[in-house]
């Protein structure tokens, strides 16, 4: 097969790379693993310096890595440049702060000495999606080089462009030329590289069947996972929020990266008091949102992916209307060329219907009515995925209170739209997938946990 990358704003075929065949993905293991031998024994300032280079070029360059995101999957340009400012600053994070991360604990035992020390794994296999083509990838690499780990990317086949531009930036930052390498290959060969025997572990941000399939090849080698798949995150509005900043943030919420992402908001949850007037003002920013050209930089959102993508929303959306739920804004297939799709709010959305059981991966947010805070929560967790959600509302202390206690995802945000944080860790539960990325949690995932033990000297 070939590794295609169309434009989805014109449909214009923009490159394609024939698909590495089986003898050459094991070359490039081979030499990845022999780099690896030798970048586990550089020191952490070594490691750093080389993240602290790609972190200038993603700076430098952004506008190249923009344009290149915007012409491979419709991100809007300006959202390209702030998705490679946001790989920099998660470069520099982890170039200065993994030596903190991974220093020995001691531990107070009856030994002359113990402690616990963190030792990179290997070669980690990185399956990662389009949506976020660079930050998928590098909150991923920047952590797992600083532990010394080595590693293969095999991106999603519509961006190899993106897939190709990761790798030539960390060669320019002077790390060792087979340390990071992409693999030009379609899915049916991915059981084959995590059954290779020097890749150790696997990484994969994607959907829930990829998920499955990763685990199960991944579980049969005994070999260490993190998975985040998607979601369909609750934003409760309870009945003291403040209708304004609700509809500012559902509306941010909903419309990162054009709906495309695991972690936009999708399901609005709002108590019936202020249901009327939340949709209102909800309706008219959604609106007020400008759809266009992705390299334009006054576009705010550009067209889906792709055009399949697209066609699977709208099916979505038709079925859940069929069922019950009731259009106040776009639900429309434009005409003309381009994969795009109109900013859409569905109301009267209940259980039965597309958009409350599944992910609605595009700019359709589901509203859906309840009686009180006791009915939000447990519409929040009638859920197969726990990856965000948000709370709104004035009393800061009752959010919390939500938050930490009884919403069940992997992070809940009050009064602000989800987002990731070098800082803080990333993952979800349940169908959402297990493990984590970013923050100290992250750059444990792939290492060895180390426990050694010093005896007494003998007595003379």
């Amino acid at each position: 097969m070939a590794i295609e990358s169309i434009n989805p704003a014109t449909g214009e075929k923009l490159e394609a790379h024939a698909e590495m065949p089986r003898a050459a993905v094991d070359d490039i293991i081979g030499k990845t693993h022999e780099a690896f031998l030798a970048w586990r024994g550089t020191s952490f300032e070594q490691r750093a310096q080389h993240l602290r280079e790609a972190a200038k070029i993603l700076r430098a360059k952004s506008d190249t890595w923009g344009r290149l995101m915007a012409r491979e999957m419709g991100k809007p340009l300006r959202d390209g440049i702030a998705e490679a400012q946001k790989c920099a600053a998660c470069c520099e994070f982890f170039a200065g702060n993994a030596a903190r991360l991974l220093a020995r604990e001691p531990a107070d035992t009856e030994a002359r000495t113990s402690f616990v020390t963190f030792n990179p794994l290997g070669v980690v296999l990185a399956v990662m999606p389009w949506n976020f083509p660079f930050w998928q990838v590098f909150r991923f690499a920047a952590p797992a080089l600083m532990a010394g780990n080595a590693a293969v990317l095999k991106h999603a086949s519509n961006v190899p462009g993106c897939a190709l531009a990761i790798e030539q930036i960390l060669r320019e930052a002077g790390m060792p030329e087979h340390l990071f390498h992409t693999l030009l290959i379609g899915n049916a060969q991915v059981d084959a590289a995590i059954g290779h025997p020097l890749v150790r572990a696997v990484t994969l941000t994607g959907s829930g069947p990829a998920g499955s399939a990763v685990a199960r090849k991944a579980g049969e080698m005994l070999k260490k996972t993190v998975l985040e798949l998607g979601g369909s995150d609750p934003y409760l509005v309870l009945e003291d929020a403040d209708l304004d900043l609700a509809a500012s943030v559902c509306t941010k919420g909903r419309l990162v990266n054009g709906g495309q992402s695991c972690i936009a908001a999708k399901r609005f949850i709002v108590v019936e008091p202020v249901r009327r007037e939340f949709e209102q003002r909800f309706v008219q920013k959604m609106k007020a949102v400008r759809q266009g050209d992705p390299l334009d930089m006054a576009t705010e959102i550009g067209p889906l992916a792709r055009h399949d993508l697209r066609d699977a929303l709208h099916r979505q959306v038709e079925q859940s209307m069929q069922r019950g739920a009731r259009c106040m804004l776009g639900g429309q297939v434009p005409e003309g060329p381009g994969a795009y799709y109109p900013p859409t709010v569905l109301t009267d959305v209940a259980k039965g219907m597309p958009a409350y059981d599944e992910e609605l991966f595009g700019p359709v947010a589901a509203v859906i009515p309840v009686r009180d805070e006791e009915e939000a929560i447990a519409v929040a967790n009638d859920s197969s995925f726990g990856l965000g959600a948000a709370v709104i509302t004035r009393d800061l202390a009752r959010a919390e209170r939500i938050a930490a206690e009884s919403i069940e995802a992997g992070c809940v945000f009050v009064n602000e739209a989800v987002r990731s944080d070098p800082l803080l860790p990333f993952g979800g539960v349940k169908d959402s997938g297990y493990g984590r990325e970013l923050s100290g949690y992250g750059i444990k995932e792939f290492v060895n946990i180390k426990t050694v033990w010093v005896a007494q000297a003998e007595r003379q």
